[in-house]
């Protein structure tokens, strides 16, 4: 459509973000009606298929090794593992197997472990998505041609404020990464994370960075800082749950045909909040028990929720017990 642009300047959305709030979700659920069914979410399931150990210092992540979190390393699980999950999750509504492996960047024998995975899910009928950290053009082709649809590799946040969050890798490294995943032929899943004290302005150069791609990602994650004690932004000054939605309505106008999920963060959430964000034109959920690593609305809770809002997205299914979707 005609309002699909990829030209957007900082001072333009950073007038979205300064719209008094009702006005800003009311021009944001207009444009998201003209590009999707609002009542339609789409369902994901994260799986940590390789946690722990991470050697960059991401200053919000308990899988990094330069953090005392307590978390638990685990080796990469093996394909049996990946295909029972996978099963499960399809049972219970999902539509996209996302799968995590905390790497700086895989490598090639990396790449070739993760190939029957991939080929695991697709055998369920599921779409399939991975994040693994930094990719050469090489083993961007080969996932690509192992049938991947999606490669997860956030932003995080602006490129001034970036070095704060993360030394151990560029920005530039991250849309490196995204050119190749784009160049082999794969749906791009890119978004960032909010709360991490940052100012308005950096929300601001997130949404422009990936607004002003080539091509808009596919799918748009917004995550809200979900503070873990060990790392560095454990006593994050908490967002405002407003500002919280003003990002997601901002990314829903500059970026309409993508759909914009709500990640991370969610359990914190209120049923309100989530309301008012799928109002303001996020369309896409995490689903089950954890994301990677931290909490995340069970399913059943999740039911409730949409059949309160007459929002469609999971089945009416259940099973005995919920996958280990872990993010």
């Amino acid at each position: 459509m005609t309002d699909i642009r990829t030209d957007w300047t900082r001072e333009e959305i950073a007038a979205l973000f300064d719209l008094p709030l009702l006005d800003l979700v009311y021009q944001a659920a207009g444009v998201h009606r003209r590009h999707h069914d609002p009542r339609a979410v789409q369902v994901s399931t994260l799986l940590s298929i390789k946690t722990g150990a991470c050697p960059e210092d991401c200053a919000y992540c308990p899988q990094s090794a330069h953090y005392q979190t307590g978390l638990e390393v685990e080796r990469l699980l093996a394909v049996a593992q990946v295909r029972e999950r996978a099963a499960a999750a399809k049972a219970a509504g999902a539509q996209r197997f996302c799968m995590g492996a905390a790497w700086r960047a895989p490598r090639d024998k990396d790449i070739e472990a993760l190939i029957p995975m991939i080929e695991a899910v697709r055998e369920q009928g599921l779409e399939t998505c991975l994040t693994a950290g930094m990719l050469s053009e090489a083993q961007a082709g080969r996932l690509a041609d192992a049938g991947l649809d999606y490669y997860n590799h956030n932003l995080d946040t602006s490129p001034e404020f970036y070095g704060e969050i993360i030394t151990t890798r560029r920005f530039d490294d991250r849309l490196e990464t995204l050119a190749a995943v784009r160049e082999a032929g794969m749906k791009v899943c890119s978004g960032g994370i909010v709360g991490m004290n940052e100012a308005r302005s950096d929300r601001v150069g997130l949404i422009h960075a990936l607004a002003t791609l080539p091509s808009h990602p596919e799918s748009v994650p917004v995550n809200l800082l979900v503070r873990v004690e060990g790392t560095p932004l454990a006593q994050a000054e908490p967002l405002d749950p407003f500002e919280f939605v003003r990002t997601i309505a901002v990314a829903r106008i500059t970026m309409p045909a993508s759909a914009v999920r709500l990640s991370a963060g969610r359990e914190s959430m209120d049923e309100a909040l989530q309301a008012l964000c799928f109002l303001a034109g996020a369309n896409s959920i995490f689903y089950g028990e954890k994301l990677l690593t931290t909490g995340n609305p069970e399913a059943d809770a999740d039911r409730r929720l949409f059949a309160r809002l007459g929002l469609s997205g999971l089945v009416e299914a259940s099973v005995e017990a919920s996958p280990r979707c872990a993010a």
